[in-house]
């Protein structure tokens, strides 16, 4: 990518990734066939951490892929942390991200980066709501109660907060509070702020390959306390005094 090009960028499309080799490769091509003509657009990748061949895969890829970029954690640090290294290092206005083990389909990503253009500074936050998911029935089961759960207690309106593919300005997202599990409270902060949150449906597929890098009881306590933490945010906010300059 030359300087012009990267003064050049309309969207980044961050993706986090761990231990993700086998995925790479045919996601990024997904990607690329989903946006070129569209957008003038970046491919950032965070490799959280990766102890397999994802940073090489990478590597490698980056000399056919000019729009392609690889940040790197030297530990692990979660989800929330890589998004968040990805917004900060992306040259977009709009960005846009996904999950690296392929069950969010790049087909979508037109749609809500063209539901964030189309808010004309009103949504911050264009949100993906999986229809026919292919995870297992406990998986399934366990996000419809933490969904349900976390509705009851922030009324952010949204079914599904799970969903990776979301879409956003840049500065809204930097803008939020961060905590590790900022990812999926991103509906309620967003409103918080007064924005809007436009919602996309979009088709669930199973995974490339690999498995799941996130379990459920690992972060159940933790997320009990984000919800606590995200109210107590809610419940604290003042509204935005109009301030004008005496010239």
């Amino acid at each position: 990518m030359t300087p012009s090009d990267r003064d050049a960028v309309a969207v980044s499309i961050v993706v986090p990734v761990r231990n993700e080799a086998e995925n790479v490769a045919p996601l990024i091509a997904e990607i690329v066939a989903a946006l070129d003509g569209r957008w003038a657009y970046e491919i950032i990748y965070v490799n959280d951490g990766s102890t397999d061949a994802t940073a090489d895969r990478l590597t490698a890829l980056m000399k056919r892929h000019h729009q392609l970029r690889q940040l790197k954690h030297e530990v692990s640090s979660g989800q929330s942390a890589a998004v968040r290294s990805g917004v900060r290092a992306a040259r977009g206005a709009i960005v846009a991200t996904l999950d690296g083990d392929g069950q969010n389909n790049p087909v979508f990503l037109p749609d809500l980066i063209a539901a964030v253009e189309k808010g004309g500074g009103r949504v911050g936050l264009a949100a993906g709501q999986r229809v026919g998911r292919k995870d297992t029935g406990f998986k399934k089961l366990q996000s419809r109660i933490a969904n349900g759960v976390r509705n009851a207690i922030l009324r952010d309106g949204t079914r599904d907060t799970g969903c990776g593919l979301k879409a956003f300005p840049r500065e809204v997202f930097l803008s939020m509070p961060y905590f590790d599990g900022l990812h999926r409270f991103l509906p309620a902060l967003v409103r918080r702020e007064g924005f809007d949150i436009a919602y996309v449906d979009v088709i669930d597929r199973p995974r490339h390959s690999g498995v799941s890098n996130y379990g459920f009881f690992d972060r159940l306590w933790i997320g009990i306390m984000d919800l606590a933490g995200v109210w107590w945010l809610i419940r604290r906010k003042k509204p935005t005094p109009v301030a004008t300059e005496v010239l």
